[in-house]
């Protein structure tokens, strides 16, 4: 793992707190080393929460990952997304161009969030997208739902163009699906890695009590905020 502190532009499964996620990007990440990364950085408390959490919870979710998906790489590489005009906590899982791991967290997160708890938290829920091959499913899902979408719009006559729309409509209506049954299969997961991590996750759930309930709307891509509670509280044994 490297913690870096750059901008990064990446397609990625997005888990913004309080909107759907981003849409596809170009991947341009430019890693510093760690040292360069944290050395002679005047960290304040929120900052230094964040790097405390993720020396601890790294290790811990890079043994979790191979001892569950030994096929995969498990060598995450946690990045701080410092682009401007990012007034939304925004957390996301993807993977860059020789698929290692990346887990993406800005800085409206890192200042929300109000201690360890709930930073080891996200931690665990965006490494267990990983781990769970989430951004596999959901282009599979994309895949699937294009092939449908274009086919009938083909079968009833649509022109080249229709048949392209109704591709691209296919293709997101397929990523979001089984977006929320992923959100919840992480927040299982996560809650799972946040207890192994010497955290507890219930407390790090409270976070869902101070953003907005995303409810149950059709096509949304997190389920409400106290179905996320539920699950962090039974993945907790409570």
């Amino acid at each position: 793992m490297r913690y870096s502190l750059l901008s990064v532009m990446l397609l990625a499964i997005g888990c913004t707190l309080q909107a759907p996620p981003q849409s596809k990007q170009t991947t341009t990440p430019t890693p510093t080393s760690p040292s360069s990364a944290i050395e002679g950085l005047n960290l304040d408390a929120k900052q230094r929460n964040f790097v405390d959490a993720v020396q601890r919870m790294e290790p811990l979710v890079e043994r979790s990952c191979r001892q569950r998906a030994p096929d995969l790489n498990c060598d995450f590489h946690i990045v701080v997304d410092d682009r401007p005009n990012q007034d939304r906590p925004n957390a996301f899982q993807t993977l860059d161009k020789d698929g290692r791991p990346i887990l993406g967290f800005n800085l409206a997160l890192i200042y929300q969030v109000r201690n360890q708890d709930e930073i080891a938290f996200v931690i665990g829920h965006e490494a267990s997208h990983h781990i769970l091959r989430h951004l596999a499913r959901q282009q599979e899902n994309a895949a699937a739902g294009a092939v449908v979408f274009g086919t009938l719009a083909a079968i009833i006559g649509g022109n080249a163009t229709a048949v392209s729309q109704a591709t691209e409509i296919g293709a997101s209506v397929g990523a979001r699906s089984y977006s929320k049954d992923m959100e919840l299969e992480a927040d299982f997961l996560g809650a799972k890695l946040t207890v192994a991590g010497g955290y507890d996750p219930v407390r790090g759930s409270e976070y869902f009590t101070r953003v907005p309930d995303p409810g149950n709307e059709f096509l949304g891509t997190h389920p409400p905020n106290a179905e996320r509670v539920a699950t962090v509280r039974r993945a907790a044994g409570l």
